[in-house]
């Protein structure tokens, strides 16, 4: 079956989960952003990449970190972007996603950013989209969340280099987490040896290890010698009940303190991909502390969308110009 992300020349026109994705096409994002980085650093804020090009961002999910960074790449590309107000757009009058889809197309979109709380709105969308316009996923369901992937990829190359020498741990609420699948995806094919995941048994899916990850319960024998550490949010309407009896409860077990952090390796950098709840998953004195890179990794998201953007609409106009 083909990829329904690339064209015939195996090029990438939709960035629609890193599962699938080869390891050629991860690394081409992650030069990409840190060619923007390096020119960012150098002084230049503003690249024409986008120029004359019309981004529609569609978060049907809340969002303010990914909606804003998506905001503020597609700009820095010189993009003409569009935000819509989904609570107050027809399709909260009933109007179908496939009718808004073509709604926009008529208004000249040559990309959608979609956010949705369905898996698979963003392949759909991409499926009966027009030739030329392009599709990235900013999180859909409990499914993927690729651009988050990518930029924690980006973050632990900068910090750690070599992905084949690292032992990584994703811990807390892997059940409902996009993050945690696209992560374990991109990290497999970027060749990290070891992934554990560590939470308790009502918060991990079902046949978790055919993706090829070690199970930890215990937080001191997960987290021992790791050298990177991505914590995951646990959603507050999500701690009670079948899940977990408290967010107290939760926090003794398996938030990331500096006790529990010292079983990581001495230089081990710990991550997260916001919103923190502190004291819930993680404590202040990590979130605030000197290993943490949870600020880079939001300054590093900005580069790592811009290449995505950049890249798939590259490649939408070349598959254009061939046709």
């Amino acid at each position: 079956m083909l990829n329904p992300q690339l064209n015939s020349q195996g090029e990438l026109i939709h960035l629609l989960t890193t599962e699938g994705l080869p390891k050629r096409i991860l690394n081409q994002i992650l030069d990409r952003a840190a060619e923007y980085i390096a020119a960012g650093d150098a002084g230049t804020r503003k690249f024409n990449a986008l120029a004359g090009r019309s981004v529609f961002n569609l978060f049907f999910e809340n969002s303010t970190r990914t909606r804003t960074t998506f905001e503020i790449a597609a700009k820095r590309l010189s993009a003409d972007v569009t935000s819509l107000n989904i609570q107050a757009s027809s399709t909260a009058k009933g109007e179908t996603l496939l009718d808004t889809i073509q709604n926009l197309e008529a208004m000249g979109a040559d990309m959608f950013v979609v956010r949705h709380a369905q898996s698979g709105a963003p392949y759909l969308i991409a499926e009966h989209a027009k030739p030329g316009i392009a599709v990235v996923n900013a999180g859909d369901g409990r499914h993927a969340h690729p651009t988050q992937a990518l930029l924690d990829m980006y973050t632990i190359r900068h910090y750690k280099g070599d992905f084949t020498q690292l032992r990584v741990a994703i811990v807390g609420d892997i059940l409902h987490s996009r993050v945690a699948r696209s992560d374990i995806h991109a990290l497999s094919t970027l060749g990290c040896p070891e992934i554990r995941v560590i939470a308790p048994k009502t918060l991990l899916p079902v046949g978790i290890e055919s993706l090829g990850v070690h199970v930890y319960h215990d937080m001191a024998a997960g987290l021992k010698d790791v050298d990177v550490v991505i914590m995951l949010r646990v959603q507050n309407e999500r701690m009670s009940g079948a899940f977990l009896p408290s967010t107290q409860e939760f926090f003794k077990y398996y938030g990331l303190t500096p006790e529990k952090l010292a079983h990581a390796h001495p230089d081990a950098i710990v991550m997260h991909p916001g919103p923190m709840n502190r004291g819930v998953e993680i404590d202040s004195a990590v979130a605030d502390g000197d290993r943490a890179v949870i600020l880079p990794q939001v300054t590093f998201g900005i580069a790592v969308r811009m290449a995505v953007m950049a890249i798939v609409s590259e490649n939408q106009r070349g598959q254009g110009a061939q046709a």
